[in-house]
């Protein structure tokens, strides 16, 4: 055994559970949780899959504390032209093309853009971003806040969803870092409540009104996947629908 004990007990305490709570929600006795977390008790790999189950933790965390265990990690973490992934590319496909005329993509853990539509490949070609290129890196740099209108609010809600995808997986320093700088923007606060708030992209003479829905695949057993997700954009406003779909006919 390695860091089991630690290791456990620092995601109980980020996930604000006390021994008792845990316990419970692992169907284990408190007692034989205490001693989990001093190392006077070792962990069978199904004892681990059923904390890590009521913890809620990515499936990385639970490779760790199989590993910290000393046991082999069970999940693996596929490469994207595997043969095993071919259905898994066929639905973010389906799923991303049959968005059109709507921007659609599909992000990784770190936001860095997976696949994109021809709808999201028109909208980011503007502002320099094409598969591969990171979301976090685009909003921390200079050039990025003049393409949208509301920066101030687009800026403080993706903070607020950068701390919570990092606290979800234990803290991630790239997202703490991006969160950060998007908190120091200036200007945030006293808009009126709203339903969502939209991303106002503004160049030239285009004006687009967009807010976002996020999908994840709901029974991942593999690293990548369980850090994936698409990311599907709406029309805020009847004069953004007009364009995209405009756009869309033109091309076609």
């Amino acid at each position: 055994m390695n860091d089991f004990p630690q290791t456990l007990k620092t995601w109980r305490k980020a996930r604000r559970f006390s021994q008792l709570q845990l316990a419970m929600m692992a169907d284990v006795s408190s007692r034989h949780l205490s001693f989990l977390e001093t190392g006077r008790a070792r962990p069978s790999p199904q004892m681990i899959q059923r904390l890590g189950e009521a913890l809620e933790l990515p499936l990385s965390a639970r490779n760790q504390l199989l590993s910290h265990a000393g046991f082999a990690a069970r999940y693996p973490a596929r490469q994207w032209a595997e043969a095993d992934m071919t259905p898994i590319r066929a639905a973010i496909a389906y799923t991303l093309e049959r968005h059109d005329p709507y921007p659609a993509l599909a992000l990784d853990r770190l936001w860095c853009v997976v696949q994109m539509n021809d709808a999201a490949r028109r909208l980011f070609a503007q502002i320099g971003v094409a598969e591969g290129d990171s979301l976090l890196q685009l909003m921390m740099s200079d050039h990025f806040p003049a393409y949208i209108e509301n920066w101030p609010e687009v800026a403080h809600h993706a903070a607020l969803r950068l701390r919570t995808e990092s606290a979800a997986q234990g803290g991630v320093a790239a997202l703490e870092t991006a969160a950060q700088q998007l908190s120091a923007v200036p200007g945030q606060g006293g808009a009126a409540p709203r339903p969502v708030v939209p991303t106002i992209y503004v160049s030239g003479d285009m004006r687009l009104s967009l807010f976002a829905t996020i999908a994840q695949f709901g029974t991942p057993e593999d690293l990548m996947l369980d850090d994936l997700r698409i990311e599907l954009y709406f029309p805020a406003d009847g004069r953004t629908e007009h364009i995209l779909r405009s756009s869309a006919d033109d091309l076609a």
